[in-house]
């Protein structure tokens, strides 16, 4: 169980997470042209992240899916994420992982303004996860711990298993939902969830 210094269960503010794309710089110059920049939109939870003002489509041979946000900063590896309903509507069926596990994921296309890439095991459903820094895994008795469970409440309120601790320096503590979990237990951002 995780508690806090008063007896109650640890409290985690909850992010939504709706599709978006990491890109490589390689594949981002191939979308927007060789001398574009990856600007900010604005600022994400987690130091250093943000949503950029570039979008771009994903498609398959079923369906497209337009406005998709690039988010930054620019990583080495492409990545695009979305949720079980949007694999429905593409026809795929994206393995659930974390970040950068892209091995034998689902390919896809994305077209930029520029240019288009056939991203190759690039596609997954990102699992549920917490974002967490390495001492508060110790202050919080979550040390050995892979996943843990999140109480929610509310009307459609519900246990939600299988969420991945994600310890790194510069974390922001706060659970990442994919919006059919959210949508599922009626969750939006800044939501709070129970680590039990």
């Amino acid at each position: 169980m995780c508690y806090n210094d008063n007896g109650d269960y640890m409290k985690v503010s909850i992010g939504v997470s709706n599709r978006h794309v990491h890109l490589k710089e390689e594949d981002f110059k191939t979308l927007f042209g060789n001398d574009a920049v990856l600007e900010k939109k604005k600022a994400l939870t987690q130091p250093n992240q943000y949503a950029s003002n570039s979008l771009v489509s994903i498609k398959t041979d079923k369906s497209t899916i337009e406005n998709v946000r690039v988010l930054g900063p620019l990583r080495d590896y492409t990545q695009v994420e979305i949720s079980k309903t949007d694999a429905y509507k593409l026809g795929l069926n994206p393995p659930v992982r974390n970040s950068g596990d892209l091995q034998d994921s689902e390919n896809i296309t994305i077209i930029g303004p520029n240019g288009t890439i056939a991203a190759h095991n690039s596609c997954i459903i990102a699992t549920r996860h917490i974002h967490i820094l390495p001492e508060q895994l110790k202050q919080y008795n979550l040390e050995g711990k892979e996943t843990v469970n999140v109480k929610i409440n509310g009307e459609k309120g519900g246990i939600i298993t299988n969420v991945y601790l994600k310890a790194a320096d510069n974390s922001f503590f706060e659970m990442h939902l994919d919006t059919d979990d959210a949508n599922a237990h009626l969750i939006k951002n800044g939501d709070i969830g129970e680590i039990i």
